[in-house]
Formats: structure tokens, sequence, C-alpha cells
């Protein structure tokens, strides 16, 4: 059976894992190349606007 000390011990472990997969993810995710700022799309030359 688990003790009450070894069931905190591993809550405690479990808990700092998840902060730290959740810090981590979050700064690959903001660091991506996907989120690159937009660049405005360029007039076709030739057409006149409406």
């Amino acid at each position: 059976m688990i003790s009450d000390n070894q069931l905190y011990t591993l809550a405690i472990f479990l808990g700092t894992a998840a902060m730290l997969l959740i810090i981590l993810y979050h700064f690959l995710e903001v660091n991506s190349e996907d989120h690159a700022p937009m660049q405005k799309p360029k007039a076709v030359p030739g057409k006149a606007k409406s």
C-alpha cells in the first residue's frame, strides 16, 4: 500500500512536471514560425481600384 508521504511526494512531483511542460509548450508555441506577423497583400499591377 502507498503511504501518505509517498502519495504527497508523487503529487508534488507530477504537479511540478505538469507545470514545467505547460510552460515549455507555451514557450515553443509563442516562438513558432506560424505566428509570424502577416504582410499586407500587394496590389496586383494593371488592375484599377473600383
